[in-house]
């Protein structure tokens, strides 16, 4: 299970790791959940067994007691390779009735007519739902929505206070918007000497959604990523790169890389989540001592939002319990109680009310829960549902080139955008 796909999951799945086709053509299936709820369905998750088997448990036997004639059959697969399961067990008939999937793994899945259409069968519990979490699992082009959204996550970044004293920063102010990021950020090489960078990521698509690029057209038939905002922001970490404010590795980092580079106190920003804040106390006691707390940046007033989805298959031959297990997982009363258990949160209406997420106890963590709940309230998921895992590596290839001097920000952008077209068209 996996910021995109691997940030949400680290919320979960940094408990047991380190910081971590199917055709097309929609239609076909059912869209029909009425009738009686009965009989046995499979539930897939994603990497979720070792750390809460009770807890499924639990959640399934509630359901079987609640309806007497159904029998829940629960398998879980592991994090690597997760999606080629998916598109092996869409090609040979074999999707279980109600998948854990992420965005980006039901968007294939839609377009083949595998995923079913809640807007049609389960159109009176959307109301329990935040509506940009409800979104989520909207395809660009095709009406519809394809999973109930289950659990959210986003998160801060983290600063380091005595790295921001060094470069004679305040470390009470760190930087709120774009400009004053990339400002101490050149600061922070030149009075280093550029030996600490202020970032070790190079820019993702869901950087160029906060920063107010486009992305993508409204019909899902095309990437925009390389307007001038794009431009824009691709031509301001060149500057940074240049000027060693972002880290020599960046071109090669994974946000696990990154997350050990801020640990060693070798990078002055990093983002994460309230999971990281244990992770720093344990590992690393001077980090933690000098570690500081802000939102976001993002120019769109809106923070990035990491959701994961349950959808039923529209195969199944069990419309009425499927349809009703993956809302019962995914009501108010299990995501709150499954919140409580992981850093993660709820995407029902008004669960983000709750004192667990409003109320502060002087703690960091608290700190970082309710801070982030707050602004999961109006939260966007920037990754397009249509960017693929190749896509993103076609993007991370041509930004490289542009940090690297080979070619111009427009043009590495232009290039980029032209491979994601490709790409698209040949989903179908």
């Amino acid at each position: 299970m996996p910021i995109s796909r691997r940030a949400l999951a680290a919320a979960v799945t940094a408990l047991v790791l380190p910081l971590s086709a199917c055709g097309s053509g929609a239609g076909g299936g059912s869209t029909d959940a009425s009738g009686k709820i009965e009989g046995d369905i499979t539930f897939q998750t994603w990497n979720l067994r070792a750390n809460f088997k009770d807890y499924f448990d639990g959640l399934i036997a509630g359901f079987e007691k609640k309806y007497p004639g159904t029998h829940v059959k629960w398998v879980d697969q592991p994090a690597e390779g997760y999606a080629d399961k998916i598109s092996a067990d869409a090609a040979g008939g074999t999707l279980p009735d109600v998948v854990n999937v992420s965005p980006d793994l039901v968007a294939p899945l839609a377009k083949a007519g595998l995923a079913m259409d809640l807007d049609k069968a389960a159109a009176k519990y959307r109301g329990e739902y935040l509506p940009g979490a409800w979104a989520s699992h909207q395809i660009p082009g095709m009406p519809g929505t394809y999973a109930f959204p289950w659990y959210l996550n986003t998160g801060p970044l983290f600063y380091n206070k005595a790295l921001f004293t060094k470069a004679g920063l305040d470390p009470e102010k760190p930087p709120k918007t774009y400009d004053e990021l990339f400002a101490d950020a050149l600061r922070m090489a030149r009075t280093s000497g550029g030996k600490v960078a202020t970032l070790a990521n190079i820019p993702t698509i869901e950087d160029f959604g906060r920063y107010g690029s486009s992305l993508m057209d409204k019909q899902g038939t095309g990437f925009t990523f390389n307007d001038a905002k794009g431009v824009e922001l691709l031509t301001k970490y060149k500057e940074l790169y240049d000027a060693k404010g972002l880290d020599a590795q960046a071109l090669n980092a994974t946000p696990e890389s990154a997350g050990k580079e801020f640990l060693t106190q070798a990078v002055a920003m990093n983002p994460g989540s309230a999971l990281d804040l244990d992770n720093f106390k344990k590992q690393a006691p001077s980090l933690y001592r000098n570690i500081g707390i802000t939102d976001q940046i993002t120019n769109t007033g809106h923070v990035n939002m990491y959701v994961m989805g349950l959808m039923v298959n529209s195969r199944t031959r069990q419309a009425p319990a499927a349809v009703a297990f993956a809302h019962y997982v995914t009501d108010a009363e299990h995501q709150m109680s499954f919140a409580r258990k992981v850093a993660i949160f709820p995407s029902t209406a008004g669960s983000l009310d709750d004192p667990y997420f409003t109320k502060e106890d002087g703690t960091d963590e608290t700190r970082v829960r309710v801070a982030a709940a707050k602004s999961l309230k109006t939260a966007i998921n920037y990754t397009p549902v249509l960017f693929s895992d190749q896509m993103k590596t076609a993007l991370r290839n041509e930004v490289g080139k542009a940090l690297q001097g080979k070619q111009s920000p427009k043009t590495a952008l232009d290039n980029a955008v032209r491979a994601c077209d490709r790409l698209l068209k040949q989903q179908g």
